[in-house]
Formats: C-alpha cells, sequence, structure tokens
C-alpha cells in the first residue's frame, strides 16, 4: 500500500524559492508516476509537475516550467519538487500523488485527467507574500 507524505511547505516572498518533498512508502517498483499537484481556494486541483519513477522522464505544467524541478531520491522512496521564483500565483495547497503507470499511458494524460486510482498525500501549504 503507497503511502505519500509531503514536507517542506511555508510562506516565502515573491521571488524566493522552497523545496517540497515528499516521502513515499509502498512504491515498490519502477511502475509509477510520482508527481506534484496543487489546488488554490476555489480552484480546481492542477497537476503541478510529473516523472515516472521507471524512465525519469518529467512533465511539467506551462505556468511552472523553467521554474520549478521535480526530481525524485534513491529507490523511489523521496520526491522532490524544486520551486524558484515564487510568485502569488504559486500559493496552494501542493499535494503528492501517485499512480501506476498502467492506468495511463503518458504523464500528461494523469496531470490533466480525472487521476482515478491515484494516492494522495496529506499536503502542504505554500504561501507567497510580501
Amino acid at each position: 500500500q503507497v503511502r505519500l507524505v509531503e514536507s517542506g511547505g511555508g510562506s516565502v516572498q515573491p521571488g524566493g524559492s522552497l523545496t517540497l518533498s515528499c516521502a513515499a512508502s509502498g512504491v515498490t517498483s519502477n511502475a509509477y508516476y510520482m508527481g506534484w499537484f496543487r489546488q488554490a481556494p476555489g480552484k480546481e486541483r492542477e497537476g503541478v509537475a510529473s516523472i515516472s519513477t521507471g524512465t525519469a522522464s518529467t512533465y511539467y505544467a506551462d505556468s511552472v516550467k523553467g521554474r520549478f524541478t521535480i526530481s525524485q531520491g534513491n529507490a523511489m522512496r523521496t520526491l522532490y519538487l524544486q520551486m524558484n521564483s515564487l510568485n502569488a500565483e504559486d500559493s496552494a495547497m501542493y499535494y503528492c500523488a501517485a499512480v501506476r503507470t498502467q492506468y495511463y499511458s503518458t504523464l500528461q494524460r494523469w496531470m490533466s485527467g480525472q487521476r482515478r486510482n491515484t494516492v494522495w498525500g496529506q499536503g502542504t501549504q505554500v504561501t507567497v507574500s510580501s
């Protein structure tokens, strides 16, 4: 059973940086997509960045390309999101997520789809404010 626990959120000024971490247990093979989603008050949850644990290929939402970097630690047990040049629009609850690759043919389909069969963490808050 996959379990995800996020950490690293907090408050930061515009232009600042934060790194989110996700400790994953139960991810025991290369057949997973893992990623970060976010949800701001009154808005739908959106995909931010994702990575294939098997191929290490990545996918980023247009709004974060060039600013955010997703990476995985050793043995697929930790997922990171390095966030630079943060702005107010990045303020949201950030969720770590994982899904078996058998359910989605591409990272993009998972990020933008209904995200069925996805395991979610509890979330960590990111607030960008001066």
